[in-house]
């Protein structure tokens, strides 16, 4: 079976998309469609980023409001902006 292959909305590029949608819902397949695996993994990071950040737990319905729409800016929107106060780790 060939891989899943998507024009990847963030890299601009063809590349492997997702095994199967992130959500059941309409978003879920916009991003299934649109979405690579690497821009997905590069999401994740910046999820946890966000959470610990902002400090959310992500079951509450708030949170949940929050990660949806930064990862509509992150990946269809201008980009996911970063915290003020978020200083990346020095390698």
């Amino acid at each position: 079976m060939m891989a899943h292959t998507v024009f990847c909305v963030r890299n601009k590029k063809e590349m492997e998309g997702l095994d199967e949608p992130p959500f059941d819902s309409e978003f879920g397949q916009k991003i299934y469609k649109n979405v690579s695996k690497q821009a997905w993994g590069e999401w994740v990071d910046r999820q946890k980023m966000l959470l610990n950040e902002y400090r959310l737990q992500p079951w509450t319905p708030q949170a949940q409001q929050f990660l949806v729409e930064q990862m509509e800016q992150f990946f269809f929107g201008e980009g996911s902006a970063l915290p003020q106060e978020f200083v990346p780790p020095s390698h």
